[in-house]
């Protein structure tokens, strides 16, 4: 079985991304190769930081690996959060802070309140560099639903269901999100090398 390095201390992502290619691809993680630094995200775009992120591992590690980068895009805020979506109630901020901010955001605005979650996958292997992208459709709840997922899910109804991803549970969205979007995309990518 192929092994990758998955660019990422995220904990909810590893294991997201370890269920969906289960029995494809055996994924490292940071630790398992030593890596224990902070990997710079610098770049404006969502492509660019997954880019960053997997040349920075690459390059100083050698390792074939692969990083995504997610962000949530509120149509009437213009696409914020957008790349800042991880830290857009500031540097250090909690998910909590993140979607009361965005909420704060919206207030008084009624539905629908579209938005997309879109994510980019960068992998580097033998072949070079390549970029996947997921996306999917939904608006954004009056208030935060669900126990399930991280982030932004209590607050994001994919198009064609009455709940939120944190009320769907993480076999659904494993199935229908922008990041299993992604990872199908680069797990067919793999499968046909």
């Amino acid at each position: 079985m192929k092994k990758l390095v998955f660019a990422t201390n995220n904990q909810h992502k590893l294991s997201e991304i370890r269920s969906i290619l289960k029995g494809r691809v055996e994924i490292l993680s940071l630790s398992d190769i030593g890596c224990h630094e902070d990997i710079p995200e610098t770049a404006d775009t969502l492509e660019g930081n997954a880019l960053l992120k997997a040349r920075f591992v690459y390059e100083r590690y050698g390792y074939y690996c692969f990083a995504d980068d997610t962000g949530l895009m509120v149509d009437v805020l213009d696409g914020a959060p957008g790349v800042y979506s991880a830290r857009y109630a500031g540097a250090h901020c909690s998910s909590k802070d993140n979607v009361d901010k965005l909420l704060h955001e919206l207030q008084g605005l009624e539905s629908p309140r579209k938005a997309h979650f879109c994510t980019v996958i960068a992998l580097i292997d033998e072949r070079g560099e390549h970029c996947f992208t997921g996306e999917v459709k939904g608006e954004i709840t009056q208030s935060p639903s669900g126990e399930a997922g991280f982030g932004y899910d209590p607050v994001f109804r994919p198009e064609g269901y009455e709940e939120t991803f944190a009320d769907l549970g993480e076999e659904v969205k494993n199935r229908i999100s922008h990041r299993a979007r992604a990872v199908e995309a680069l797990a067919q990518y793999l499968l046909e090398a």
